[in-house]
């Protein structure tokens, strides 16, 4: 992972871990099902978007990398391939 992306992953999993963390007190208060699965749903938001997060900054290194045109739009095309999936 490249330097300039690592604050921002960190700074994710920092909101995820306190996203878990009130997750487990409402299971400890025996919050309804509803409302821990809603927020369950949303940690696996936030997740998928450290994921994207991620895949750019490989993507954008290897762009950079590439010293053809046909390699570069490679690259952008597996970056948008991805993020549809995400």
């Amino acid at each position: 992972m490249t330097h300039h992306r690592r604050p921002e992953v960190a700074r994710r999993l920092a909101k995820i871990e306190g996203h878990i963390k009130g997750v487990r007190k409402m299971v400890d208060e025996d919050k309804s099902y509803a409302d821990i699965v809603q927020q369950v749903s949303a940690i696996r938001a936030a997740l998928d978007g450290v994921i994207d997060v991620i895949v750019q900054d490989l993507v954008e290194y290897y762009v950079s990398q590439a010293t053809d045109t046909k390699g570069k739009k490679a690259a952008i095309e597996l970056k948008d391939t991805v993020s549809r999936i995400l």
